[in-house]
């Protein structure tokens, strides 16, 4: 019995002294103490520690500079050239025609034809030509039924100027009624051509005379003067009416007179043919 408690008193010190041992072995060799430190200060602790240092950045090349300034210098002027030429082509079509136009035959009774299209009745003529076909035969042919006149002209050769647009061309081959009547000549508006356009402005359609001096009569508020009286010769013939203009292409254009009373047939047909 003795031996078993001196086994077991023996056991408890020897655990004991043990423990103690432990604790003294500890104090000999301290373990490192922790210090509380947060997430944020860690991950900074780690940046510093592996922080690369950048190369500073080096200034571009002065040539890609001089580039980049000319890039935009480049796309400005290409877009003040489009501009200018779109100014160039509005101010040459400013006085073009639409799909529905004005029309006006006029000319002295032993005078020729003079033909003017117009956008509306107080514009300018965008086109206007002298055909060299007497008026009075073309009143003629117009009473006896329907009436085509084909103006006819040639493209340029290969090689030469710029062609121009179908109603600026100067000279053509007139045809009336598929017979050949001769040349009609493109001609600026004067001031004569634009005082009949102007005194025959409130028409909308029909025909009619103006007498030979109605320029007279006009500038002097009607009063007669000693010139009057020169007969019928000098008197303006013209015939007024509204035409459908039909675009084929840049070498084609046909205008169509709009007649009421003619049941849909155009009486008066003129074409401009580029061939």
């Amino acid at each position: 019995m003795k031996t078993l408690m001196d086994s077991s008193s023996s056991r408890r010190h020897f655990h004991w002294t043990q423990k103690v041992g432990s604790e003294e072995e500890d104090d000999q060799y301290p373990l490192p103490t922790l210090k509380p430190t947060s997430v944020a200060a860690e991950l900074e602790e780690m940046k510093k520690k592996n922080r690369v240092v950048s190369p500073e950045p080096q200034p571009p090349h002065p040539a890609a500079q001089v580039q980049r300034r000319k890039m935009p210098a480049v796309a400005v002027a290409r877009l003040r050239s489009v501009l200018t030429v779109f100014a160039k082509n509005r101010s040459t079509l400013s006085p073009g025609l639409g799909s529905r136009v004005v029309g006006t035959l006029f000319g002295s009774r032993r005078g020729h034809v003079h033909f003017a299209f117009q956008r509306d009745p107080s514009s300018e003529p965008a086109f206007l030509v002298e055909l060299a076909t007497p008026i009075s035969g073309l009143v003629k042919e117009m009473a006896s039924g329907l009436v085509r006149i084909a103006l006819e002209c040639d493209k340029e050769k290969e090689g030469g100027k710029k062609a121009v647009r179908l109603l600026e061309e100067p000279l053509w081959r007139t045809f009336c009624n598929g017979k050949k009547s001769g040349f009609a000549t493109r001609k600026d508006c004067g001031a004569k051509e634009m005082k009949i356009l102007k005194a025959v402005e409130p028409v909308s359609m029909g025909a009619g005379v103006l007498p030979g001096n109605y320029e007279a009569e006009t500038e002097s508020g009607g009063a007669e003067s000693p010139e009057s009286e020169t007969g019928s010769d000098n008197e303006i013939m013209y015939m007024r009416a509204k035409f459908e203009r039909i675009v084929g292409s840049r070498d084609s254009e046909a205008f169509y007179m709009m007649n009421p009373d003619s049941n849909g047939t155009p009486e008066l047909s003129i074409y401009l043919l580029r061939v």
